[in-house]
């Protein structure tokens, strides 16, 4: 494994496992390596399509202009259906739904302006801004996501349509790399599915320190018996690495 090179550098000499898929793992590792960190990639999950082939999101997105309202809870719902939300805008602007995203990374993955970002980039951020009305919402989401903001969204009048937008499957890494991972300093969550692939290949062993991007995927990694000792105050990655570098008081 390559170390981060230049020894004055912030976080030269932390070796911080992250567990991102490999396909989004890229700019985490970048900003850490290009701070010092020896990176270990430990992609426990990997994103792969609904188990219809993505037939029902397809069906969703192709009747967008019936919504009043697209909900998007993560940076993979967004690279999902943003084509064709793009596509109906271009079309019709004023048939299009407003767009609703949890949080900053998500709206970055869309490359537009969301018409609400929550303040506290949670499923209870949104909910807490998301306007009652009488009409319909298209959720896109993971197929394992909580029913709490469906019901929610249902509680506030809306008539609620919620469609698989993607899976996240688990993966087990070689028998050397658990060693090395076990050694780290740090291992960095940035999903919930990411910490339940955790404990399934870990239990509930971790190295010293433990990161959670945003308060959710910290609950539920201490719901599995994970002990996390930081959430990231931004909730996306650059606040993660933020959280890092603010945890070891190395100014950013």
């Amino acid at each position: 494994m390559s170390s981060g090179g230049d020894e004055s550098a912030p976080l030269a000499g932390r070796r911080i496992v992250v567990t991102r898929a490999a396909e989004q793992a890229g700019p985490l590792v970048d900003r850490l390596r290009a701070l010092g960190a020896e990176p270990i990639l430990v992609p426990l999950i990997e994103i792969v399509e609904p188990a219809d082939g993505g037939a029902a999101l397809a069906e969703a997105l192709g009747q967008l202009s019936s919504y009043d309202w697209l909900v998007v809870t993560s940076p993979n719902g967004a690279n999902r259906v943003r084509d064709a939300f793009t596509a109906s805008v271009a079309a019709n602007p004023a048939a299009s739904p407003r767009l609703c995203v949890v949080g900053t990374a998500t709206s970055a993955a869309f490359g537009v302006e969301a018409d609400l970002v929550p303040g506290t980039q949670t499923a209870a951020g949104m909910v807490a801004e998301f306007p009652a009305g009488i009409g319909r919402v298209l959720v896109a989401q993971a197929e394992d996501a909580e029913p709490s903001l469906i019901d929610a969204l249902v509680a506030k009048g809306w008539s609620v349509d919620a469609v698989v937008a993607y899976r996240t499957v688990p993966r087990t890494p070689s028998a050397a790399t658990l060693l090395e991972v076990l050694a780290a300093d740090a291992v960095l969550f940035a999903s919930g599915s990411a910490a339940r692939s955790w404990t399934r290949v870990f239990g509930t062993a971790t190295p010293a320190t433990v990161f959670a991007i945003g308060p959710t995927t910290a609950q539920v990694a201490g719901d599995l018996g994970l002990k996390v000792d930081v959430v990231a105050a931004d909730h996306s990655v650059d606040g993660l690495v933020d959280s890092v570098m603010i945890y070891w008081s190395i100014p950013s």
